[in-house]
């Protein structure tokens, strides 16, 4: 065969290989527009599971159990944090699938479901409750009193209150620190998104009854806490348990506020007396110097756990220099 002909054939079978001028898979998004839409998807999902979800289930409980009451009556508070847990659980599953993302990604793989670390985080949890309370009863500001539960109703209450608090720990580390921090993650880094999560954190606490700005910080702060744990253990699980153990030391065993709300079905009589920078006041021992104190003891323990050699797949979320959020 001859050469121009050759060349010619070769030309020829190249331009009838060649792929289309146009497609039918969409353009991806210029990075501007990206930003946009991860917001606007942060937006809807903080504003359905943050608010329109919790006010609707309180009407719920409120139709179902009465008046609400305070101190809050368990049932009424087990219905709204399962409730809203659901819908943060729901809305997560719905959003991985349209992100093409693995739901583990977002802080609560069902695989470490209530293992190890939920359990080491609740026992810890439950001891700096243990140690903020003793700190203040030293200084003369806090008194066990009578116990208000007997016999079975000891296990009864005990058993509701720890469900309660579970849930409880399920539903805002998963509102705060899963979906919405992965997503504010990849526009800004981890810390960043933390910190203004943490932020957030603090300043719907302050909706509670007997809560108030050093409360709230303190709240921002432990946040901040559960944001530590979240980089450094790869998930939530230690975080939830680390919630649940704390809020449920200090509102059942021990009997105080928490985040100035108190809730029936409490063990004893406590009472806190003294200033408020010891006890808390309204606030319940949260509110104390000593709760500082603890948060910094958290933290070294949880570095300590969880050291940085071994921090697992949460910081990969951040982006790189040249990747690009997904729609």
């Amino acid at each position: 065969m001859e050469p121009g002909k050759l060349t010619e054939d070769r030309r020829r079978a190249e331009v009838e290989l060649q792929p289309p001028r146009f497609s039918l898979e969409p353009a991806r998004a210029p990075r501007g527009m990206q930003q946009v839409n991860t917001l606007w998807k942060l937006f809807l999902f903080l504003l359905i599971a943050g608010e329109f979800g919790p006010s609707f289930l309180s009407k719920l409980a409120t139709s179902v159990l009465g008046r609400e009451s305070w101190p809050l009556p368990p049932a009424f508070v087990l219905i709204v944090e399962v409730g809203s847990f659901g819908i943060v659980l729901g809305l997560t599953a719905v959003l991985a699938l349209a992100e093409d993302r693995p739901f583990g990604d977002y802080g609560l793989p069902f695989k470490e479901a209530f293992c190890g670390n939920f359990w080491v985080g609740f026992l810890l949890g439950l001891a700096e409750a243990s140690v903020l309370v003793g700190a203040i009863l030293i200084f003369g500001g806090y008194s066990f009193g009578t116990f208000a539960l007997q016999g079975s109703g000891i296990v009864r209450w005990g058993f509701v209150h720890l469900l309660l608090f579970v849930f409880v720990g399920l539903y805002e580390e998963f509102l705060f620190r899963g979906y919405a921090q992965v997503s504010l993650t990849t526009l800004a880094g981890f810390w960043p998104a933390a910190i203004l999560l943490s932020i957030g954190f603090g300043l719907v606490h302050l909706a509670n009854r007997g809560e108030n700005w050093v409360g709230a910080m303190s709240v921002a702060l432990v946040g901040l806490l559960f944001a530590f744990t979240l980089k450094r253990s790869g998930n939530l699980w230690y975080a939830v348990g680390l919630h649940a153990g704390f809020d449920w030391g200090e509102s059942f065993l021990y009997s105080v506020p928490n985040s100035g709300e108190m809730l029936n079905g409490h063990l004893s009589y406590a009472v806190l007396h003294g200033p408020r920078w010891l006890t808390g006041g309204s606030i319940g021992p949260e509110g104390s110097v000593f709760c500082f104190v603890t948060m910094g003891l958290q933290f070294l323990v949880a570095a300590w756990l969880f050291p940085a050699k071994k921090a697992q797949s949460v910081a990969q979320n951040e982006p790189a220099q040249n990747s690009t959020p997904q729609n």
